[in-house]
């Protein structure tokens, strides 16, 4: 009988850091699998470690001088400037030690994930240490040296030739992976996000469609700033399913990114943890109702590390590995470990309780100007009722 999910990790992973002060802190990945494990939904028979991806695959979506630079850019000789020119060594992106290989070893576990489903020996496949959605084809960006989900994509459309639905729920647009798909019609790229007038990157408007065989196959939903769950989830209840429905996709590769919650000090987003249980209900529904069942998840933006991403990703591993989770309290045990590294207290439910965040004074501005947004793009599409 196929087995129902499987889940990427190995220690390796965890080198994937820009240094302690840095936002990005993979350190996020231990308290997560931890409450997995304590709330007792993954065995070891669910875990498969990553491997290296190649150079000859990391350059189906990078240029090869990049990645050349990449493989340099902890060595004592390389000129600051040379760098820069390739977004390293940056404030965003600053050079940590055998970054190449670390890099690589994230985008190989994307693409363990990716060969996992395709090949039929797991239904569901999560490399939650993927998702780095921002990195270009020649340059580093926002926290993401190589692609990972971008490459994965590109292999399975090698591969088996096979129709891409990539949805991707982060607070960030998800640019890198856009730009690497916007000529082509079989892969169809859905970014939910935070406007970019006020956050990283700066694009994902309406109006971003994808060129030329590729015109149509870009879907971008920018959301008022302090958007709240209900906005939220009706948005993407109105566009995803009606989006995949329309595309008929043969996989879908979602990235979670759960940065949009309240207590997320990147963005300006305010949704709450009901949105990160709803979102892989969805995505899972459509992946039977559509793709025979597959599906690849990665993970993302994420940076209240201790209160917001251990439980959204565990409601993410419990949806996929077919052991949802509902509204419970979180084991003491847990929260005893791990409570001396949070600076903050940590929620002692996996859900926020109703009334945990005062409403949003703008409230009905906000929902109006998304619901004017919903139309606008489902119009675009020729999917408005």
């Amino acid at each position: 009988m196929k087995e129902k999910a499987r889940l990427i990790y190995s220690e390796g992973l965890l080198r994937y850091r820009f240094g302690d002060s840095h936002p990005f802190d993979n350190r996020r990945l231990e308290p997560t699998l931890d409450l997995i494990r304590t709330l007792g939904r993954l065995q070891d028979h669910h875990l498969h470690p990553p491997r290296l991806a190649t150079d000859e695959e990391l350059s189906q979506v990078h240029d090869r001088d990049y990645i050349t630079v990449v493989q340099e850019a902890d060595q004592e000789n390389i000129l600051q400037e040379r760098l820069e020119e390739y977004g390293l060594g940056t404030e965003d992106n600053p050079v940590f030690p055998r970054i190449h290989q670390t890099s690589a070893l994230v985008t190989g576990g994307t693409l363990e994930a990716a060969e996992i489903v395709m090949s039929g020996q797991a239904q569901h496949a999560l490399n939650l240490s993927g998702g780095l959605h921002h990195a270009l084809r020649g340059k580093a960006s926002g926290f993401c040296i190589y692609n990972d989900a971008a490459v994965a994509i590109a292999q399975i459309r090698q591969k088996y030739q096979a129709r891409v639905l990539y949805i991707d729920t982060d607070a960030h647009h998800g640019d890198g992976v856009q730009w690497a798909f916007y000529h082509d019609p079989e892969v169809l790229t859905l970014s939910i996000h935070e406007t970019g007038r006020y956050l990283f990157p700066g694009t994902g408007n309406v109006y971003e469609r994808g060129h030329d065989a590729g015109l149509g196959a870009c879907i971008n939903v920018p959301l008022d700033a302090f958007t709240e769950d209900a906005s939220w989830l009706d948005t993407f209840q109105q566009v995803v399913p009606r989006i995949a429905w329309s595309f008929k996709p043969d996989v879908i590769l979602s990235q979670h990114g759960c940065d949009a919650h309240h207590y997320d000090p990147q963005t300006h987003l305010s949704a709450t943890m009901k949105i990160y249980r709803v979102i892989p209900q969805v995505i899972h529904q459509l992946a039977h109702e559509l793709c025979d069942g597959r599906w690849i998840a990665v993970g993302g933006g994420g940076y209240d590390i201790w209160r917001v991403v251990p439980r959204a990703w565990t409601y993410l591993w419990g949806e996929m590995s077919g052991q949802p989770l509902g509204e419970m309290e979180i084991p003491r045990s847990w929260l005893e470990k791990w409570q001396p590294h949070s600076p903050q207290p940590l929620p002692d439910t996996l859900h926020d309780p109703e009334g945990l965040f005062e409403p949003i004074p703008r409230r009905e501005e906000i929902t109006q100007k998304n619901k004017r947004t919903v139309y606008q793009v489902l119009r675009m599409v020729g999917l408005s009722e």
